[in-house]
């Protein structure tokens, strides 16, 4: 019996030893692994007088975005408009869109004057919210209905239908071109009704699932690890022939 119990408390405790470091990494990449890949105001450099495109998302492919600069940068020398555009994976926690357009802008258009004639175009790829802040001279033709059709109807048919950024950002960046070249508005593109085709890479909400279902297991296991040893020895009590005479 002493010979049992040994046995039984040296595997849970080789378990246990098992275990426990992973529950460590699991929970420590739970907490920290997000707010580390989160990208603030900050983060984000300075602007060179040639930068039109931030990608920090990672969703422009190299010809579209030297494609998309070369646009704007004629614009800035025919209009002296000029227009950014930034991309980002993924938020700090409580900013929006929004938010994060407004810091940026202001950090790299400190003053009302420098801000005058600039527009700067935020995406976040986690959600896909977009938003468009301009500056005074610029609001006359970019109005406020039509940033709004820019990021919702024209950026947002192309996310729409299967996150195309490349040519969402395309149209986006022609049709502010056009408004901003004191043209007609073209107004945002006939969307198309299409079938939705579950893609093969893994979303953000499935990957916190995922996270959430192996700590679920290494807690599941370490219980285990306890409670089995305990099972065996009461079974093995109940099935011992008694002793009374």
């Amino acid at each position: 019996m002493e010979q049992l119990l040994k046995q039984l408390f040296s595997i849970q405790k080789y378990i246990i030893r098992l275990i426990l470091p992973l529950m460590v990494i699991l929970m420590a990449t739970y907490l920290f692994t997000a707010p580390a890949l989160a990208t603030g105001v900050y983060q984000i450099p300075n602007l060179t007088g040639d930068t039109w495109i931030v990608d920090e998302g990672e969703v422009i492919s190299r010809l579209n975005e030297g494609q998309i600069s070369g646009t704007l940068k004629d614009l800035a020398k025919e209009t002296g408009k000029e227009v950014r555009i930034v991309t980002i994976h993924r938020l700090d926690y409580g900013e929006t869109p929004e938010s994060f357009a407004k810091g940026l802008f202001t950090k790299w258009f400190p003053t009302p004057e420098e801000q005058a004639n600039q527009s700067l175009l935020v995406i976040d790829t986690v959600t896909n919210g977009a938003t468009i802040i301009s500056g005074d001279q610029v609001k006359s033709l970019l109005t406020y209905s039509i940033a709004n059709s820019v990021t919702e109807e024209t950026l947002g048919a192309a996310l729409r239908n299967g996150n195309k950024y490349n040519q969402g950002l395309l149209d986006a960046s022609e049709r502010l071109v056009t408004v901003l070249s004191g043209k007609p508005d073209p107004g945002p593109p006939e969307e198309k009704e299409t079938i939705q085709v579950e893609g093969t890479f893994t979303k953000a909400e499935d990957t916190d699932k995922n996270k959430g279902n192996a700590t679920a297991w290494v807690v599941g296991l370490l219980i285990a690890a306890t409670v089995i040893p305990m099972a065996t020895y009461y079974i093995y009590q109940i099935n011992q022939p008694s002793n009374q005479g």
